[in-house]
Protein backbone atom coordinates (compact mmCIF):
# COMPACT_ATOMS: atom_id res chain seq x y z
CA UNK A 1 0.00 0.00 0.00
CA UNK A 2 1.41 3.37 -0.78
CA UNK A 3 0.56 6.34 1.61
CA UNK A 4 0.96 10.14 1.90
CA UNK A 5 1.84 10.82 5.25
CA UNK A 6 1.14 14.44 6.08
CA UNK A 7 1.62 16.66 9.44
CA UNK A 8 1.18 20.29 10.53
CA UNK A 9 -1.08 21.61 8.05
CA UNK A 10 -1.89 24.16 10.01
CA UNK A 11 -4.90 25.25 7.63
CA UNK A 12 -2.88 26.28 4.97
CA UNK A 13 -5.04 24.65 1.83
CA UNK A 14 -3.12 25.65 -1.10
CA UNK A 15 0.11 23.75 0.35
CA UNK A 16 -2.00 20.68 0.71
CA UNK A 17 -2.97 20.82 -2.40
CA UNK A 18 0.19 21.39 -3.81
CA UNK A 19 1.27 18.59 -1.97
CA UNK A 20 -1.38 16.37 -2.91
CA UNK A 21 -0.63 16.66 -6.24
CA UNK A 22 3.10 16.02 -6.15
CA UNK A 23 2.11 12.82 -4.04
CA UNK A 24 0.12 11.29 -6.99
CA UNK A 25 -2.15 8.58 -6.62
CA UNK A 26 -1.99 6.59 -3.15
CA UNK A 27 -3.80 3.96 -1.57
CA UNK A 28 -4.32 6.19 1.69
CA UNK A 29 -3.47 9.71 3.45
CA UNK A 30 -2.92 9.71 7.25
CA UNK A 31 -2.49 12.57 8.87
CA UNK A 32 -0.49 13.08 12.41
CA UNK A 33 -2.09 16.33 13.81
CA UNK A 34 -2.27 19.90 13.64
CA UNK A 35 -4.31 20.10 10.84
CA UNK A 36 -5.42 23.62 11.77
CA UNK A 37 -4.43 26.75 13.69
CA UNK A 38 -2.08 29.69 11.97
CA UNK A 39 -3.33 29.60 8.56
CA UNK A 40 -6.03 30.83 6.87
CA UNK A 41 -8.41 28.54 5.70
CA UNK A 42 -9.09 25.72 8.45
CA UNK A 43 -12.54 24.84 7.05
CA UNK A 44 -10.64 23.97 3.89
CA UNK A 45 -8.27 21.65 5.06
CA UNK A 46 -10.61 20.16 6.88
CA UNK A 47 -13.25 19.84 4.07
CA UNK A 48 -10.27 18.43 1.52
CA UNK A 49 -8.95 15.83 4.10
CA UNK A 50 -12.31 14.22 4.92
CA UNK A 51 -13.50 14.50 0.87
CA UNK A 52 -10.12 12.36 0.23
CA UNK A 53 -10.64 9.78 3.60
CA UNK A 54 -7.48 10.81 5.39
CA UNK A 55 -7.52 9.07 8.66
CA UNK A 56 -4.38 10.43 11.64
CA UNK A 57 -4.90 11.77 14.98
CA UNK A 58 -5.15 15.29 16.76
CA UNK A 59 -2.41 17.62 17.49
CA UNK A 60 -2.18 20.05 20.10
CA UNK A 61 -3.86 22.82 18.05
CA UNK A 62 -6.91 20.64 16.45
CA UNK A 63 -7.69 19.95 20.32
CA UNK A 64 -7.54 23.51 21.48
CA UNK A 65 -9.94 24.51 18.39
CA UNK A 66 -12.29 22.83 19.21
CA UNK A 67 -12.63 24.34 22.77
CA UNK A 68 -9.38 22.52 24.68
CA UNK A 69 -7.21 23.89 26.92
CA UNK A 70 -3.98 23.60 25.25
CA UNK A 71 -4.72 27.08 23.98
CA UNK A 72 -3.58 28.49 27.79
CA UNK A 73 -0.08 27.04 26.73
CA UNK A 74 0.51 28.82 23.36
CA UNK A 75 2.62 32.16 22.87
CA UNK A 76 0.74 35.14 21.86
CA UNK A 77 1.43 34.76 18.19
CA UNK A 78 -0.17 31.03 18.62
CA UNK A 79 -3.12 31.88 20.62
CA UNK A 80 -4.56 34.90 18.47
CA UNK A 81 -4.52 33.18 15.61
CA UNK A 82 -5.85 30.11 17.73
CA UNK A 83 -8.66 32.39 18.79
CA UNK A 84 -8.98 33.09 15.08
CA UNK A 85 -9.57 29.79 13.67
CA UNK A 86 -12.16 28.78 16.93
CA UNK A 87 -14.33 31.73 14.95
CA UNK A 88 -13.70 30.49 12.11
CA UNK A 89 -15.03 26.72 12.44
CA UNK A 90 -17.78 25.34 11.25
CA UNK A 91 -20.34 22.59 13.03
CA UNK A 92 -18.19 19.91 10.00
CA UNK A 93 -14.97 20.94 10.70
CA UNK A 94 -15.60 21.22 14.51
CA UNK A 95 -17.27 17.47 14.44
CA UNK A 96 -14.59 16.07 12.48
CA UNK A 97 -11.18 17.66 14.61
CA UNK A 98 -12.94 16.54 18.22
CA UNK A 99 -13.31 12.81 16.48
CA UNK A 100 -9.73 12.20 16.09
CA UNK A 101 -7.87 10.20 18.76
CA UNK A 102 -4.59 10.70 20.09
CA UNK A 103 -3.24 7.78 18.48
CA UNK A 104 -3.87 5.06 15.82
CA UNK A 105 -1.94 1.86 15.28
CA UNK A 106 -2.22 0.56 11.74
CA UNK A 107 0.01 -2.66 11.79
CA UNK A 108 3.29 -2.50 12.38
CA UNK A 109 3.21 2.04 12.56
CA UNK A 110 1.70 3.91 15.55
CA UNK A 111 0.62 7.49 14.41
CA UNK A 112 0.64 10.42 17.23
CA UNK A 113 1.43 13.99 17.15
CA UNK A 114 4.31 14.85 19.48
CA UNK A 115 5.79 11.82 20.77
CA UNK A 116 4.36 7.97 21.41
CA UNK A 117 4.99 8.90 25.53
CA UNK A 118 3.33 12.20 24.83
CA UNK A 119 0.84 12.53 22.28
CA UNK A 120 0.16 15.82 21.95
CA UNK A 121 3.16 17.88 23.60
CA UNK A 122 6.55 16.04 23.61
CA UNK A 123 8.94 17.71 21.43
CA UNK A 124 11.26 15.04 19.73
CA UNK A 125 14.38 16.74 19.48
CA UNK A 126 17.53 15.08 20.69
CA UNK A 127 18.66 11.93 20.46
CA UNK A 128 17.76 11.02 24.31
CA UNK A 129 14.03 12.05 23.75
CA UNK A 130 14.00 9.78 20.85
CA UNK A 131 15.42 6.80 22.81
CA UNK A 132 13.25 6.92 25.08
CA UNK A 133 10.14 7.23 22.88
CA UNK A 134 11.50 4.32 20.83
CA UNK A 135 10.99 2.14 23.96
CA UNK A 136 7.51 3.42 24.58
CA UNK A 137 6.13 2.24 20.81
CA UNK A 138 3.78 0.09 20.72
CA UNK A 139 4.50 -0.87 17.12
CA UNK A 140 7.78 -1.15 15.45
CA UNK A 141 7.66 1.75 13.88
CA UNK A 142 6.24 5.23 14.99
CA UNK A 143 5.09 7.92 12.73
CA UNK A 144 5.31 11.62 14.76
CA UNK A 145 5.38 15.52 13.70
CA UNK A 146 4.83 18.60 16.17
CA UNK A 147 8.53 19.82 15.10
CA UNK A 148 7.59 20.63 11.83
CA UNK A 149 11.57 19.08 10.96
CA UNK A 150 11.61 16.12 8.32
CA UNK A 151 13.93 13.49 10.34
CA UNK A 152 14.09 10.09 11.34
CA UNK A 153 15.14 8.45 14.78
CA UNK A 154 16.80 4.77 14.16
CA UNK A 155 17.47 2.81 17.03
CA UNK A 156 20.85 1.07 16.60
CA UNK A 157 23.05 -1.11 19.00
CA UNK A 158 21.24 1.18 22.96
CA UNK A 159 21.67 4.34 20.58
CA UNK A 160 20.03 6.12 17.95
CA UNK A 161 21.21 7.43 15.21
CA UNK A 162 19.49 10.55 13.31
CA UNK A 163 18.56 11.14 9.92
CA UNK A 164 18.46 14.48 8.50
CA UNK A 165 16.49 14.32 5.75
CA UNK A 166 16.28 16.01 2.20
CA UNK A 167 14.01 15.70 -0.53
CA UNK A 168 13.92 12.18 -2.47
CA UNK A 169 15.79 11.06 1.52
CA UNK A 170 15.14 7.34 1.21
CA UNK A 171 15.06 5.01 3.78
CA UNK A 172 14.24 0.57 4.47
CA UNK A 173 12.63 -0.14 7.33
CA UNK A 174 14.01 -3.24 8.83
CA UNK A 175 13.69 -4.79 12.30
CA UNK A 176 14.89 -1.80 14.44
CA UNK A 177 12.78 0.19 15.80
CA UNK A 178 12.35 3.90 13.98
CA UNK A 179 10.20 7.20 14.53
CA UNK A 180 9.58 9.00 11.72
CA UNK A 181 8.63 12.91 10.91
CA UNK A 182 7.61 14.18 7.37
CA UNK A 183 8.07 17.56 8.68
CA UNK A 184 5.27 19.88 7.97
CA UNK A 185 3.01 20.56 5.23
CA UNK A 186 1.89 23.92 6.12
CA UNK A 187 5.24 25.76 7.75
CA UNK A 188 8.13 24.27 7.35
CA UNK A 189 11.01 25.02 10.34
CA UNK A 190 14.18 23.65 9.01
CA UNK A 191 15.07 26.34 6.45
CA UNK A 192 13.44 25.33 3.17
CA UNK A 193 10.16 27.08 2.93
CA UNK A 194 8.99 23.67 0.58
CA UNK A 195 6.07 21.66 1.88
CA UNK A 196 7.22 18.59 3.07
CA UNK A 197 5.47 14.88 3.83
CA UNK A 198 6.35 10.86 3.19
CA UNK A 199 5.42 8.77 1.17
CA UNK A 200 5.41 5.42 2.78
CA UNK A 201 5.17 1.92 0.98
CA UNK A 202 3.84 -0.21 3.74
CA UNK A 203 4.86 -3.58 1.39
CA UNK A 204 8.30 -2.77 0.92
CA UNK A 205 8.61 -1.25 3.94
CA UNK A 206 10.25 1.95 2.12
CA UNK A 207 10.15 5.62 3.37
CA UNK A 208 11.04 8.93 1.25
CA UNK A 209 10.84 12.41 2.34
CA UNK A 210 9.43 14.64 -0.12
CA UNK A 211 9.38 18.17 -0.97
CA UNK A 212 7.15 20.67 -3.24
CA UNK A 213 7.19 24.41 -3.75
CA UNK A 214 3.36 25.61 -2.93
CA UNK A 215 2.25 29.67 -3.63
CA UNK A 216 3.50 31.10 -0.71
CA UNK A 217 2.32 34.84 -1.59
CA UNK A 218 -0.90 33.66 -2.14
CA UNK A 219 -0.96 32.06 1.37
CA UNK A 220 0.32 35.52 3.02
CA UNK A 221 -2.50 37.67 1.51
CA UNK A 222 -4.53 35.71 2.71
CA UNK A 223 -3.21 35.65 5.97
CA UNK A 224 -3.11 38.98 5.95
CA UNK A 225 -6.64 39.87 4.65
CA UNK A 226 -7.91 38.12 8.14
CA UNK A 227 -5.52 39.91 9.88
CA UNK A 228 -3.41 36.67 11.51
CA UNK A 229 -0.08 37.83 13.23
CA UNK A 230 2.46 39.34 11.32
CA UNK A 231 5.40 37.25 12.10
CA UNK A 232 3.14 33.59 11.19
CA UNK A 233 3.01 35.44 7.58
CA UNK A 234 6.32 36.55 7.31
CA UNK A 235 8.13 33.00 8.37
CA UNK A 236 6.61 30.84 5.49
CA UNK A 237 8.68 32.87 3.43
CA UNK A 238 11.99 31.69 5.30
CA UNK A 239 10.47 28.46 6.49
CA UNK A 240 11.77 29.18 9.78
Amino acid sequence: MRVAVLSDIHSNLIALDAVLAAAGEVDAIWHLGDIVGYGPDPNGVVARLAERGATGVRGNHDAAAVGGPEIEWFNPDARRAMEWTRRQLDDASRSWLGDLPERRRDGDLELVHGSPRHPLWEYVTSGDIALANLAELEAPTGLHGHTHVPVGWIANDGGVDLVRASDRSSITLDSRRALLNPGSVGQPRDGDARSSFLILDTELGEVTWRRTAYDVEGVQRAMRSAGLPGALVSRLSSGT
